[in-house]
């Protein structure tokens, strides 16, 4: 295995975050399903952003706020991902290169606009979100740069990624470069509504060799599963693959592995404001250390440390040093 370019190279939907606080009457009226993904199309678009109050909006994406959190930790990251010449494509390539990331993927000059995510957040701090894929369903093999994927350590994937049918064979041709380069594959169940739709496929992604680690919160492990027993579903994560870490809100974290099962606490916190990127910045600790040889209970700790800080605040990105907020409670960085 040569040396890496990069840590962790992420791939995912492109996608642009508008955030508004809201009631549970606003998603009883737009018949949305709190605490889920729906994908919607231009015109519900439209609709949503129309009737909402007044908006956050930045750069977000499921993978793409993973591998910003990485590159906030100090590792080395790039992401792979669509968007259109447009506004918006223009700014979000921005702000991700602004965060410390190599994004060279060549943006649409035609077709769908960028895609966008709108994201109602209640006061209980659940979040509901509305994903217009737009640009991000135009990823295809031909934006996987084999010597970017072969030149980092990492590849993670996420489970969005798996609803247009070209995005999922640049997918596994990622994979496939990766494994061929001894690198290893992530994958993050995204959603329980992502895995309500592609159970079988996720599975035979995992049995197959296809990801060597996985990400899941509880309701998408019951989900893979279709299990209500977490035990039950926690021994056949460990039977279908080499790493499977499972987030449990306030419970903190399962890591499970061929050596047995780990807990690891939730980082303590003053207010939940916005569960939004929540999993995504554990997931982004939790690569960090384990990149950086710190052992599954620290890359446990550093997930758990990053989740906490995303869901002090509005959005899917730190708005603090996790580097240096690591540095204070003594963990490895």
């Amino acid at each position: 295995m040569t040396d890496a370019k990069y840590d962790v190279l992420g791939i995912g939907n492109a996608i642009f975050d508008v955030l508004v606080r809201t009631d549970e009457g606003f998603l009883v009226r737009h018949g949305m399903t709190k605490g889920g993904m729906a994908l919607i199309d231009e015109g519900r678009a439209a609709a949503i952003y129309r009737d909402m109050g007044p908006a956050t909006e930045m750069s977000g994406g499921s993978a793409a706020n993973t591998i910003v959190g990485i590159a906030n930790l100090g590792a080395r990251a790039a992401y792979v991902g669509k968007v259109k010449d447009d506004q918006i494509g223009r700014l979000y390539a921005h702000d991700i290169r602004a965060a410390g990331v190599a994004f060279e993927t060549k943006a649409a000059v035609d077709g769908p606009a960028t895609g966008c995510c709108y994201i109602l957040v209640t006061p209980d701090g659940e979040r509901t979100m509305n994903t217009y894929l737009g640009a991000a369903q135009q990823l295809t093999p031909a934006d996987i740069d084999a010597a970017e994927i072969a030149a980092s350590r990492l590849i993670y994937l996420e489970g969005y990624l798996w609803d247009p049918k070209n995005a999922k064979e640049a997918f596994v041709k990622a994979s496939r470069i990766a494994h061929e380069s001894g690198r290893e594959v992530a994958l993050t169940l995204s959603d329980s509504f992502c895995v309500d739709r592609y159970r079988d496929e996720f599975l035979e992604l995992m049995r197959n060799g296809t990801v060597d680690i996985v990400f899941a919160n509880e309701a998408e492990l019951h989900s893979l599963y279709q299990t209500s027993d977490f035990d039950t579903a926690l021994t056949q994560l460990r039977q279908d693959t080499s790493l499977g870490i499972v987030t449990r809100s306030e419970k903190g974290c399962v890591v499970a592995s061929g050596e047995g099962v780990i807990a690891v606490p939730a980082h303590p916190i003053e207010a939940m404001v916005d569960t939004t990127g929540a999993g995504d910045l554990f997931a982004a600790g939790f690569l960090f250390g384990l990149v950086r040889g710190a052992g599954h209970e620290n890359a446990g700790r550093l997930g758990a440390l990053a989740a906490a800080e995303v869901i002090q605040h509005i959005g899917a990105r730190p708005q603090l040093s996790l580097k240096e907020l690591a540095q204070q409670q003594g963990l490895p960085v």
